[in-house]
């Protein structure tokens, strides 16, 4: 019995590292999630099985970081069932790409229309906070539409940026701020 509790609490807690990972090398700004070891020289042992699991192609530490959001700022699942506007200001980079992609990595715009937002092509309030709808209806502004059904995640690429030497509350990230559903 004890042998079994322990398998089951062990698998359990690496399971909870590698998909969630808040306790273990996890960046938590609001919503948004990142992992600030990816490309360093010597990545925690968190962020080496991350990254394993992932086996994706990941920014290097110089070149920027990516930040994931599943969850709207209330803590909601991103459903495509559901508009969504992403409203605040970024941290300062040189360049961001903002995508929306399904479980599986693969990104849910429609094909013939844009496929992310990017800092320099999008419209800004005076202040230059950003307004940016996602959402599988037609939306005003600066809108990226969806295919599909299902749960989504919004990645952040900041590239050629200082992220992780200020950050003191949610108000340095964007909110994610959920519409209508239908």
């Amino acid at each position: 019995m004890m042998i079994a509790v322990a398998l089951g609490v062990g698998f359990g807690l690496s399971y909870y590292a590698l998909t969630d990972g808040r306790l273990f090398g996890v960046a938590q700004v609001g919503p948004w999630a990142a992992w600030p070891d990816v490309g360093s020289d010597a990545p925690n042992p968190y962020t080496r099985a991350h990254l394993a699991r992932e086996a994706g192609l990941q920014l290097g530490q110089s070149e920027g970081v990516q930040f994931v959001a599943r969850n709207d700022s209330l803590g909601n699942p991103l459903i495509r069932a559901c508009s969504y506007r992403v409203a605040g200001k970024t941290p300062l980079a040189a360049f961001w790409t903002l995508s929306a992609i399904d479980e599986t990595g693969v990104n849910i715009a429609v094909p013939d229309g844009l496929a992310a937002f990017r800092s320099t092509d999008i419209a800004r309030a005076n202040d230059g906070s950003i307004q940016l709808n996602f959402g599988t209806r037609l939306q005003p502004g600066n809108w990226l539409e969806l295919t599909g059904n299902g749960p989504f995640s919004l990645v952040l690429n900041l590239y050629d940026t200082a992220a992780f030497s200020g950050f003191s509350d949610d108000e340095t990230m964007p909110r994610i701020l959920k519409g209508d559903c239908r």
